[in-house]
């Protein structure tokens, strides 16, 4: 009952005092009065938070001139800085949101000064905090793009990559602030780059379609690197298998050590190829895949990988057992694995495929009864994935669905046909240059 009475008597005080303070008709003292009054809130605000909140509402209030209530929210704002975080982040949240509707009216001054005792209380604390606040007028832009950064980093800190990404993205790069093309660049790929870490390969893209505007007239060696790593990940997470590996593969092939300030890390390098070898693996099947995977086949780096075996049994055209795949499995990305509409899996469906692809290289002809068997799946499905394969000219052969078999075709004529023409070419060179030398000709070498 005691603790009511004596609220209630503050309150009663604090009215009466803001009251006289409204009475005074000279500005000069109408703003001492009110420098006193905040000096007793601000002593007294760690225990009673709710007369610094009144004192806020009153100063933005009509009872005070605009030319009083700017300065005294300004010293308001400084001493804020004085208080316990938690204090000073309650209070600083409650005067933005009641000074954000009016921040054109208080203009940029006051309105920086509120950001400034925020920022100071995000250096300090080990806390994060959401902070509703828009861009207010073109003079505070550069303290919230500062403020803004700032909070990225400590979201950043936390491993919170979408926050800090959302944090950076709130940055109006196109506004009145001076921006050069470089550090837009550098904005753009920074925030893909954490986008990315949270697997959101939508909003990722959104900023690196930005980028790619920048990018070509980019001299920053370090950065452009970074964007081409942000775009073969998000084709890998929109599961463009075959574009990722080949993006992968070109940055792998990266021979400088040092760009701009910055040191290639050789397990970087080793890992971006591993990732164009998986992303070839997981592409579909066919002659484009078979190419790509010859070529890193065929790079003497890929077999120090810790998957050349499975790289080689798949240029190999070998079908793949279970083990072999659950073992592949392993070192999957869960957008790698992830279901399809058909529920089978993004890995189900390219071993399937693989399979299919080298079981026509094995038979003439098969049923769908034992192609499905083959494969571990029901004929329907096997049939259907043929079909589709087949469709696609990514194999060849034709289906007798009276029958229910498949018939597959060889490529091995034609490739003796190739093999035969560049005989005959060779031939035909070498005819040339004997002819050349009985002639007394001098032959270049």
């Amino acid at each position: 009952m005691r603790s009511g009475d004596e609220a209630r008597g503050k309150k009663t005080a604090m009215e009466g005092t803001l009251a006289s303070a409204v009475a005074i008709t000279d500005q000069k003292r109408k703003i001492e009065q009110y420098k006193l009054i905040l000096s007793s809130v601000i002593s007294a605000a760690s225990s009673d938070m709710h007369q610094a909140k009144r004192l806020i509402d009153h100063l933005v209030s009509d009872d005070v001139p605009l030319f009083v209530s700017r300065q005294v929210l300004l010293i308001f704002a400084q001493e804020l800085g004085s208080l316990h975080h938690d204090t000073q982040k309650e209070i600083a949240h409650y005067a933005l949101a009641q000074v954000q509707p009016r921040v054109v009216s208080f203009e940029d001054q006051l309105h920086a000064h509120l950001i400034c005792c925020l920022e100071n209380f995000v250096n300090s604390s080990p806390s994060l905090w959401l902070l509703p606040l828009a861009y207010g007028r073109k003079g505070s832009r550069v303290k919230v793009l500062a403020f803004r950064e700032k909070l990225a980093e400590l979201y950043e800190s936390e491993r919170q990559w979408s926050k800090a990404a959302q944090m950076l993205s709130g940055i109006d790069l196109d506004s009145g602030i001076r921006i050069d093309d470089a550090k837009k660049l550098a904005k753009c790929v920074k925030i893909a780059t954490l986008y990315l870490e949270d697997d959101d390969s939508v909003n990722a893209e959104a900023f690196v379609n930005k980028a790619s505007f920048l990018v070509g007239n980019s001299q920053h060696e370090a950065i452009s690197l970074q964007y081409k790593v942000c775009y073969a990940r998000i084709l890998d997470l929109k599961r463009k298998f075959l574009e990722a590996a080949l993006r992968y593969y070109d940055i792998s092939q990266i021979e400088k050590r040092h760009i701009s300030d910055e040191v290639v890390d050789e397990d970087a390098l080793e890992q971006t190829l591993s990732a164009a070898v998986t992303c070839t693996i997981l592409a579909a099947a066919g002659p484009q895949r078979s190419r790509v995977l010859a070529t890193l086949y065929k790079d003497e780096r890929c077999t120090k990988l810790k998957i050349y075996p499975i790289l080689q049994k798949v240029y190999l055209e070998r079908i793949l057992r279970k083990p072999e795949i659950d073992a592949f499995a392993e070192g999957l990305k869960p957008h790698q694995k992830a279901f399809l509409p058909d529920n089978f899996t993004v890995l189900d469906r390219a071993m399937i495929e693989h399979n299919l692809l080298s079981a026509s290289k094995l038979y003439t002809n098969i049923s769908f009864e034992e192609l499905g068997a083959l494969l571990g799946i029901a004929p329907q499905k096997a049939e259907k994935i043929a079909s589709r394969m087949i469709y696609e000219d990514r194999m060849r052969g034709s289906i007798d669905q009276v029958e229910a078999v498949i018939h597959f075709e060889d490529d091995t004529e034609e490739l003796q046909q190739w093999d035969q023409q560049i005989v005959g070419l060779c031939q035909a060179l070498n005819d040339i240059l004997e002819s050349m030398g009985r002639k007394g000709i001098a032959i270049p070498v």
